[in-house]
């Protein structure tokens, strides 16, 4: 048998296993739109890529969020501020595309306390999972139209050269749509998370 045989790490991933939207005969567990009918707050949609330390686009990511709902509520039982009769789950799975593309429908998410108790600025949380990674990397995703990210603990962590790397730019406005790529590597590498 010529050749070595790749290594596997973390991926391929494969559609069954991704969001299939009624593609095969199970219920589809999770999707890239988390708005439910009882979801309140602005809808928005958030886009990007997913390029490698080259700067190519990666097709065969996995990408997941969690996130508050518009009113900085967790839908987690150790959230006491929980609705517990909503259907907004806050959170998401989706891949990218053939040339690196990902999109979320989903509201904004609202202000929820940090570490130290004081609140912090509206953010997304993201795992992504590649080929060639042993572990999932963790990002979060802030919004440029927030005066309160200045003031946010974890961002103030990031070295003010690096922020801009955690910031999704609104591109649209009506039916709000903010730009978020993301680079595993090389120039702009997006800020990760030791978590």
């Amino acid at each position: 048998m010529p050749g070595i045989t790749p290594s596997q790490t973390v991926g391929p991933f494969f559609a069954y296993g991704l969001t299939s939207n009624g593609k095969y005969s199970w219920n589809d567990a999770f999707t890239n739109n988390l708005v439910t009918p009882d979801a309140s707050g602005e809808r928005i949609r958030i886009e990007g890529r997913v390029f490698d330390g080259d700067g190519a686009p990666v097709p065969d990511c996995m990408l997941e969020i969690w996130q508050a709902d518009a009113q900085g509520r967790f839908s987690d039982p150790q959230d006491k501020r929980a609705l517990p009769n909503s259907s907004f789950k806050g959170f998401g799975r989706c891949g990218t595309g053939g040339d690196g593309e990902y999109a979320f429908e989903t509201v904004k998410p609202g202000a929820v306390p940090g570490p130290d108790g004081k609140p912090q600025a509206p953010h997304i949380l993201m795992a992504i999972f590649a080929r060639g990674m042993l572990v999932q990397n963790y990002t979060r995703i802030y919004f440029d139209d927030e005066a309160s990210n200045a003031t946010d603990a974890i961002m103030a962590l990031v070295p003010e050269d690096r922020r801009a790397t955690l910031i999704a730019k609104r591109v649209q406005s009506g039916s709000p749509v903010y730009r978020f790529d993301i680079h595993l590597q090389g120039d702009g590498e997006t800020v990760f998370f030791a978590v």
